[in-house]
């Protein structure tokens, strides 16, 4: 059984320039310009996961290809990943498909809860989500937001149930942020940074902006 790593020993591996560590994984973005370049490339992606009895989800648009690597075993990322990182990295230079990890980002739905046990059922129904531990679940397809339940000890009534969480690469945070105030939006707290950072728009609606740092 492979062993997990940190996103951090991940990151600081030879050979994955290309890819970026967020909530669930490794991610990276090919540039390809077309859907047959998107194919060749998802083909070549196909046949080295074959051979190393590794599988990545893989999105095939016409612009491009997101692909992201998960240890299911170790629920985290292991050496496996980065050995078809590199792979799949060397694969994409051979068709001359260009990397763009800085356009990659997973989005979290985040709601407070006073007991999670009694409102997690009701999403997990409604959303027809599977439950992955006592505080989160996921699209069993992999195709949409996780939701997960803060714990929260007293309400909080002038503050929303529910914010988002955008998880961003770690040397894009900041400029994510920047962007966000430049936007109107307002710093609600950066005390965590650069683990997340809190803001919120005109009206209070908060969003948590989050990236793999200072969380090992």
């Amino acid at each position: 059984m492979a062993e997990q790593i940190t996103p951090r020993q991940f990151t600081e591996s030879t050979g994955v320039e290309d890819w970026r560590v967020l909530a669930h994984g490794a991610s990276t973005y090919f540039r390809t310009g077309s859907f047959t370049a998107g194919v060749e490339l998802v083909e070549a992606i196909g046949e080295l996961a074959d051979a190393a009895d590794h599988h990545p989800d893989v999105d095939l648009r016409y612009a491009g290809v997101t692909v992201r690597l998960f240890s299911h075993d170790v629920m985290g990322l292991s050496e496996r990943d980065v050995e078809l990182a590199r792979e799949i990295s060397a694969a994409a230079r051979e068709l001359e498909v260009p990397a763009d990890p800085a356009a990659v980002q997973e989005i979290d739905l985040a709601i407070d809860a006073l007991v999670a046990a009694e409102v997690l059922p009701f999403w997990k129904a409604v959303l027809d989500y599977k439950q992955v531990s006592d505080e989160d679940l996921a699209d069993p397809r992999g195709r949409w937001s996780s939701v997960w339940f803060q714990q929260m000890d007293v309400p909080r009534p002038h503050r929303n149930r529910i914010h988002v969480d955008v998880w961003v690469p770690h040397d894009q945070g900041e400029a994510r942020v920047a962007a966000a105030l430049a936007s109107g939006g307002t710093l609600v707290d950066d005390s965590h940074a650069p683990a997340w950072w809190t803001l919120a728009d005109e009206e209070g609606n908060e969003v948590d902006v989050a990236t793999w740092m200072g969380r090992d």
